[in-house]
């Protein structure tokens, strides 16, 4: 059973669970405070620049709710954003695009988990430092691959499909027993430092691109190989009583989102000023600009070849219910979008 099951479960049995409780309520009026649990990395990027500039709360203003209040925290792994959606600790929560998807499925008939938006396309590079590893057939059992979640994360599911591509239908999990579970900062550490059993990182911005930095690591694959092209990375997912009870506030995050998104292309210096402040990271602001302009890179709140990750998962069995189209994964507010 994963973390993701029991946090599920353990809402559901009896009815009384503490998030539930909080959700369930009928709401006299919209919230005075938002709190926001995300993962770490420029996929996240967005949700800095709101943070920063209090953009949750100036279009919740302009909505004519008052002074509502924005909290942000960080996680190392989807598996903890989601514990902290469920458990009412967040009102949103913001991670890849599968651990989602497996957020989507397993709550269709209780909290109905959807996403508001996406927050970016982006690749994520599989990198090593082994000199020898030029494909995923090149690894050992000795190797150990970190992955933000095994089996969940958005790296966990791209290096099935990848495996699958490598080595046969129904494949898939191949390399599953290979995985580790390292949130990005861990993994980068690891590798670079060349004395664990970390051999490889699936990672992301900017955490793949400082590993790369080193002579001794290089890419073996990238999920645009696997994907055929550039698919959505992150988004942002609430539950379906808080959007009814809260439409104007849901709007607002949307809002504050997109404008965010617009920040973040017109304003590349400053959304890399920002991202170093509030991560007290040491990386130059110079090589956080030039990932955030990557033409690879996009902030958008408009999904990308959301199908493709939920036709795999579907096909291999990590959910049960397939979407005819990506609009059942998102509410309303985003269905007129040009979105795939």
């Amino acid at each position: 059973m994963t973390r993701i099951d029991g946090a599920v479960n353990r809402m559901i049995a009896g009815g009384v669970a503490a998030a539930l409780c909080l959700l369930g309520a009928q709401a006299q009026a919209e919230v005075s405070s938002v709190r926001f649990a995300r993962q770490l990395g420029l996929g996240y990027l967005q949700l800095y620049v709101a943070q920063d500039l209090k953009l949750v709360e100036k279009h919740a203003k302009d909505a004519g709710l008052g002074d509502l209040t924005a909290t942000y925290t960080p996680l190392g792994s989807p598996s903890a954003v989601n514990d902290a959606l469920l458990s009412g600790s967040a009102e949103f929560a913001a991670a890849g695009i599968p651990p989602f998807i497996i957020l989507w499925d397993k709550t269709r008939s209780n909290v109905d988990v959807r996403a508001l938006g996406t927050l970016n396309s982006q690749p994520a590079y599989l990198n090593t430092n082994r000199p020898d590893v030029k494909s995923l057939a090149d690894f050992t059992e000795k190797d150990r691959i970190a992955v933000p979640t095994v089996k969940l994360s958005y790296q966990a599911i791209i290096l099935q499909m990848a495996a699958e591509k490598q080595f046969g239908e129904g494949q898939y999990a191949k390399l599953d027993t290979r995985t580790v579970s390292l949130s990005h900062p861990e993994a980068t550490i690891s590798l670079l430092s060349g004395k664990t059993e970390v051999t490889a990182s699936f990672t992301s911005p900017p955490f793949q691109y400082q590993q790369l930095e080193s002579d001794k690591i290089h890419r073996v694959i990238s999920s645009y190989d696997v994907l055929g092209g550039p698919g959505s990375f992150s988004a942002l997912w609430t539950t379906g009583r808080f959007v009814k009870d809260n439409p104007k506030t849901a709007k607002a995050v949307l809002d504050a989102m997109d404008e965010a998104g617009a920040f973040i292309k017109e304003n590349p210096a400053k959304a890399a000023e920002i991202y170093i402040r509030l991560e007290n990271s040491k990386l130059a602001p110079e090589f956080i600009e030039r990932i955030i302009t990557d033409p690879e890179i996009q902030y958008s709140t408009t999904p990308q070849n959301i199908l493709k990750y939920t036709d795999f998962m579907a096909r291999v069995g990590s959910i049960k219910n397939k979407p005819a189209d990506w609009r059942e994964l998102f509410f309303p507010d985003l269905h007129d979008r040009a979105g795939s």
